[in-house]
């Protein structure tokens, strides 16, 4: 129920209003000067004032008060009552924050329909605010290892400019928390963030989503180049267009105006256009699938987004954003990881990378037991990994056909390997918890042809095929 305060210093009027809003069933307060005003507000938030301008024996008048209220409390609407109401008044409390200024005297209908769409207004605001502040939370860019400390200094260099971008990776990497991590440090953070998925629209209704559409009726249906005005589009698995509206992309990008389908009218726009893709472009260009020229506008930046397989030293610090995150969403129990579950996580293999590791974690958590430690065992039998325990004396084929010192090296290679790049490429960190000597792990390292080199901002090990 919405709680309106009625600041006015004539009883009758206050009582007017009272019983008007009342009966519509909205909760009422009252005060007849400022020190009242300011005292309901402090002692619990309104969700509506309707204020006075002239208020007898009061220390503040009403554009004080107003003042007053923006500066301790601005999302508070308040409405501006007078009976001496001018267009120099009306002006005034506007600019100082006013919702809006009814004039004395007003009747009921006018009344309902000003607080009505005052209180719609700020509820839409707060739902904003709260979905903005999810979708913030959602897309946050989680992680301080060496891969995604060089990606985030890669997106905040392009996000200072007007430079076109292409993000590749693989399914799952995180490219939309990429492309919206440029908007938000870009001058257009105020501005809209669009997200359109070729592969998602149907290449006849392509050009009509994108570009919009004017009906024979004269209803005006706008497309997402009109909604990311003066913002940011971001066009995924931008490979997936259809030929034909890759020449109308080329040409906003050249003139910076399209064509609306159904109209003559030449719509001018301003969008920045980010685009991801998980297919090799210039692949799709010797195909014949992808414009050459069009490639080459869009692709002014080119940056790839690591896989999960990349930044496996990221994962606990993941982990725990996604159980925050889902627990918040879904109102689900939070759950701890074993030592040895967690070592696990960072070292399985994941294709589908952070998307696949937030459905793994919200499923565990919704068949878990609140407060119940993932345990290894819980861990494998969900990812469909086979556990250490139930496979202690089974053999791949591999190592059955090995002598005891080449299947002990191959474990001893596999192994060095997940550690190491577990811990990002960190040689240190990897012999503190194997229980090696850091010298020691090198010479092991080199015995087993296995060597470390960048690939994404991060160290990775890998076996050296050509000595091994």
């Amino acid at each position: 129920m919405s709680d309106i305060l009625i600041v006015d210093d004539e009883a009758d009027i206050r009582a007017l209003i009272s019983d008007i809003l009342e009966d519509e069933g909205y909760k009422v307060r009252q005060a007849m000067e400022a020190d009242g005003a300011l005292a309901a507000v402090a002692q619990s938030q309104p969700s509506l004032i309707i204020l006075d301008i002239w208020l007898q024996g009061s220390r503040m008048d009403g554009i004080e008060i107003l003042k007053s209220v923006k500066r301790d409390n601005p999302d508070v609407p308040v409405v501006i009552i007078s009976g001496h109401g001018n267009i120099e008044i009306a002006v005034a409390a506007i600019k100082q924050g006013a919702y809006d200024f009814i004039e004395k005297p007003f009747n009921t209908d006018q009344l309902l329909v000003v607080v009505g769409r005052a209180l719609e207004a700020n509820n839409l605001r707060r739902e904003n605010a709260v979905l903005k502040e999810r979708e913030s939370r959602d897309y946050q860019m989680i992680g301080g290892g060496q891969s995604m400390a060089a990606l985030r200094a890669r997106l905040d260099r392009v996000a200072r400019t007007a430079s076109r971008v292409v993000l590749t990776g693989p399914p799952g990497a995180g490219k939309e928390v990429a492309a919206r991590h440029i908007h938000e440090k870009s001058d257009r953070a105020s501005e809209p963030f669009i997200v359109s998925n070729a592969a998602t629209i149907e290449p006849h209704m392509m050009e009509e989503v994108l570009f919009g559409r004017l009906h024979n009726d004269g209803r005006l249906e706008l497309g997402l180049f009109d909604q990311a005005h003066s913002g940011t589009l971001f066009f995924d698995e931008v490979a997936e267009m259809p030929m034909g509206t890759q020449a109308k992309i080329l040409r906003i990008l050249v003139d910076q105006s399209f064509q609306r389908p159904g109209s003559g009218e030449l719509v001018r726009v301003d969008v920045r256009l980010v685009s991801a893709s998980t297919r090799d472009l210039k692949g799709e260009i010797a195909a014949g699938r992808f414009r050459e020229d069009l490639y080459h506008r869009l692709n002014v930046v080119p940056i790839e987004v690591p896989s999960l397989d990349m930044r496996r030293e990221d994962i606990p610090v993941l982990a725990e954003h996604f159980i925050e995150t889902i627990s918040g969403e879904q109102g689900l129990p939070k759950r701890a990881f074993s030592d040895e579950a967690m070592a696990a996580l960072q070292t399985f293999n994941w294709p589908g990378n952070v998307r696949q590791l937030r459905n793994v974690l919200e499923r565990l958590m919704i068949l878990g037991g609140e407060g119940e430690e993932i345990s290894l065992d819980e861990l494998t039998s969900d990812t469909g990994r086979s556990p250490d325990k139930s496979d202690a004396t089974q053999l791949s084929a591999a190592q059955a056909s090995l002598p005891l010192r080449e299947a002990r090296e191959l474990f001893e290679r596999d192994y060095l390997v997940a550690q190491i790049n577990r811990f990002g490429g960190n040689i240190s960190k990897t012999a503190a918890f194997v229980g090696m000597e850091r010298s020691a792990l090198h010479r092991k390292l080199k015995s087993l042809n296995v060597t470390t080199s960048n690939a994404g901002g991060a160290r990775i090990a890998q076996v050296n095929q050509e000595e091994g």
